[in-house]
């Protein structure tokens, strides 16, 4: 019997039991969602997501009477609310977008690897997809967190829970993750490919770009995470590719939550500025998320456009995210291919 191992030929004795090997497999990973847009997963998702020590850096003693006593009594509600309005026919669209993507790397691979996704909270989750991968052979496994910019409460969890993981194997795969790309010439050519085409479509020319990014405490930033860096670098980046000086370009930060310091300027009150200083016609893109979300669906979306026209703004468009489109599709592909070199 023959059964390849680490890409070499493996000869067992016949009476040897099958082994499953010499495989290699790819997880796409983001952030999560709840199952439904109803309040009991919504409160399930909340619970395992705020309950991260990378996400809420209060010392549990503190934070959990909160969490549990507060937080999880009221916010679900409103949060199953924003969730159905943005709710699709085949479930969450940051849920069936990551796993289009996966579908998509895997037509591109072809059958030279294996690809799953999973979400760092909620279903599927990462230790039964990483099971998976494993029981059919993959002994080496690339994880692939599908965020652009490094930060501890999102690439850096992702890698906590696979250690989790990697801690129950008698028999560790082993692993590689693919490290952030915020400043990679593919993912900016991408992001800017993709986004001129999205302006050059609508039906007018936006005064200003808003680059909404995921908020973070600013305490991250002083305590040595380097997301805010790679935020400022990837709309640097951004904005020279694009080359439209006819649209002015400002950076800023979304999804505010709590009472601390978030790094600024904020989304919310940068659009409502915006409009009351006469700016007439907005746009706003996310290029720090690989795949569109109740945060850019709702919160941008639909939200931001209402701030904008009450503020005294006419014309608002938000622009999609990479997703699962050719540009994205083109640019993880070649983030993956690269980091499987030497495995493939």
């Amino acid at each position: 019997m023959t059964e390849p191992f680490s890409g070499l030929p493996q000869h067992l004795p016949a009476d040897h039991p099958p082994v499953k090997s010499g495989k290699v497999g790819v997880l796409l990973v983001n952030l999560g969602t709840p199952d439904a847009p109803e309040t009991g997963p919504v409160r399930r998702y909340l619970a395992e997501f705020l309950s991260d020590k990378r996400v809420i850096e209060i010392p549990s003693l503190i934070w959990q009477p909160i969490l549990r006593g507060i937080i999880l009594n009221t916010r679900p509600k409103k949060s199953a609310a924003a969730y159905k309005k943005v709710w699709w026919d085949r479930g969450s669209p940051l849920a069936v977008i990551t796993e289009d993507q996966a579908t998509g790397l895997q037509a591109r691979l072809g059958e030279t690897v294996m690809v799953d996704w999973a979400m760092r909270y909620g279903e599927p989750a990462i230790a039964p997809q990483l099971d998976k991968l494993k029981e059919a052979g993959c002994d080496r496994i690339l994880l692939a967190p599908m965020y652009p910019q490094y930060s501890g409460a999102t690439s850096a969890t992702v890698v906590d829970k696979v250690n989790d993981w990697l801690r129950e194997q008698r028999w560790q795969p082993a692993m590689r993750t693919v490290p952030p790309y915020h400043d990679d010439p593919t993912y900016i050519r991408a992001l800017a490919k993709d986004i001129g085409t999205q302006l050059d479509a609508l039906d007018f020319t936006p005064e200003v770009l808003l680059m909404s990014f995921h908020g973070m405490p600013l305490r991250t930033l002083t305590e040595g995470d380097p997301y805010h860096c790679h935020c400022q670098k990837t709309s640097r980046l951004l904005q020279a590719e694009l080359n439209r000086p006819d649209i002015r370009m400002v950076t800023t930060f979304q999804s505010r939550f709590g009472p601390a310091k978030w790094l600024e300027p904020a989304t919310d009150d940068t659009i409502i500025a915006e409009a009351e200083a006469g700016t007439k016609r907005m746009a706003i893109a996310a290029p720090g998320f690989s795949a569109d979300c109740l945060e850019t669906l709702e919160e941008l979306g639909m939200e931001g456009r209402d701030e904008f026209i009450e503020a005294g703004g006419e014309q608002f468009a938000r622009l999609e995210c990479l997703n699962a489109r050719t540009n994205g599709m083109d640019m993880i592909e070649a983030v993956i291919r690269r980091e499987l070199a030497g495995w493939v």
